[in-house]
């Protein structure tokens, strides 16, 4: 039996009405659109009970970002986003304070309902279409202090030529006539050995993967022959664009994309290290390090929270702020894709983190942290709660 072209065109446009749109979570936000939207039907509110079962957890990362909000160096950060320095230290503050009186978990979370505004991010379509989350952590790594026969490939600390602008902004290279430049990529920085020489080495790793892991994850502890363990924690970049190597090895068919995690990315460095470097270089972010005590701090220079601390893009969203994140993980006490829905601090940024469709969730220090982060590519929801106005 023949169809007609109108019963085969109203076929054709269903079938391409009914195809999935591809999300792309790199997509910026429209000039002058808003990356928080505001959620009024309280029906539409995720489950907030959780800080209520966990306050203990919830209380340290949210006590490090009242200390950061409390100081003068933070209202230079507002308004944001229609949020004031005073609203969002209030929003903490408070919220602090009904973690610590509320008897029950339905009294905490109508309190909440009672006093606060929820917004969500406006995710990759600019409508709260939904947020990319990845992970990182804290990789414990073998190294030495001096360079030997094994361990090659060093940390380097904050070049003397690297310049800095109001709140960390990397402004470029100064060079001898006096002039800024684009500070070089990471080929350049590294074909051309520039930072040797200059006594800027902290640590010697064993091999390149090992160091481009601890400059996408901005802090390193370091195991010594001797047992003893060095903290390194982030101290700069080149202010180049990051480009993610496992999306490298996606592109180049080298990787599949459902198994493109940090371990299907050390197996294929181990079967081809030739071209390892090769992929290294098209990241052009290159990441500079301090030594530490204790644990490593974010952007706001506070210690960060395993599962609690957040990493968004800073230039659309208030820092220091509390966010719930509505999504899943697998590993660790997140088997088989167990919820993870739970307060976390807006305390971080990171390299591949520069739209309102993508955040970062800090997941701790060694093996067990970093498995889970290098699998970590989830869907969610992000959202932020301030005091009402």
């Amino acid at each position: 039996m023949k169809l007609s072209s109108a019963v085969l065109l109203s076929a054709a446009v269903a079938a391409a009405c009914a195809a999935p749109i591809e999300k792309d979570f790199s997509l910026p936000l429209p000039p002058g659109s808003a990356a928080l939207i505001e959620v009024t039907d309280h029906g539409e509110w995720p489950d907030l009970s959780e800080a209520w079962f966990r306050p203990d957890e919830v209380a340290q990362a949210l006590g490090r970002s009242l200390a950061w909000m409390d100081s003068d160096h933070a209202r230079q950060f507002f308004p944001i986003e229609r949020v004031s320095h005073a609203r969002a230290l209030a929003s903490l503050v408070v919220f602090g304070e009904l973690l610590e009186t509320s008897a029950s978990p339905e009294g905490f979370v109508r309190a909440l309902r009672e006093r606060f505004s929820l917004y969500k991010s406006a995710g990759w379509n600019g409508s709260g279409g939904g947020v990319l989350f990845t992970a990182y952590c804290t990789p414990i790594l073998e190294g030495s202090r001096a360079r030997t026969e094994r361990f090659t490939h060093a940390l380097y600390g904050l070049p003397p030529d690297l310049e800095k602008g109001e709140g960390g902004a990397i402004l470029g290279r100064r060079g001898t006539d006096g002039k800024l430049a684009a500070y070089p990529t990471r080929r350049q920085i590294e074909a051309g050995a520039l930072l040797e020489g200059q006594g800027l080495e902290l640590i010697w790793l064993a091999d390149p993967l090992d160091a481009f892991i601890a400059h996408v994850n901005g802090s390193a502890f370091v195991r010594l022959p001797d047992g003893a363990l060095a903290r390194f924690g982030y101290a700069g970049n080149n202010g180049r664009e990051y480009t993610s190597l496992a999306r490298s090895l996606v592109d180049a068919g080298l990787l599949e994309g459902d198994d493109s995690n940090l371990s299907a990315i050390r197996r294929w460095a181990r079967e081809f290290p030739s071209e390892l470097l090769a992929f290294l270089h098209r990241n052009d972010r290159y990441v500079f390090f301090a030594p530490i005590d204790g644990t490593p701090r974010g952007s706001l220079n506070v210690s960060v929270t395993p599962e609690r601390t957040l990493a968004t893009d800073k230039s659309l969203f208030p820092r220091g702020s509390l966010v719930f994140v509505e999504t899943h993980l697998t590993g660790a006490r997140y088997t088989d894709g167990k919820e993870f829905h739970q307060f976390m601090l807006d305390q971080d940024t990171g390299g591949a983190i520069r739209t309102a469709g993508r955040a970062d969730i800090y997941l701790g220090v060694g093996g067990a942290a970093e498995e889970l982060a290098g699998s970590t590519r989830v869907e969610g929801q992000l959202y932020y709660l301030f005091l009402k106005p």
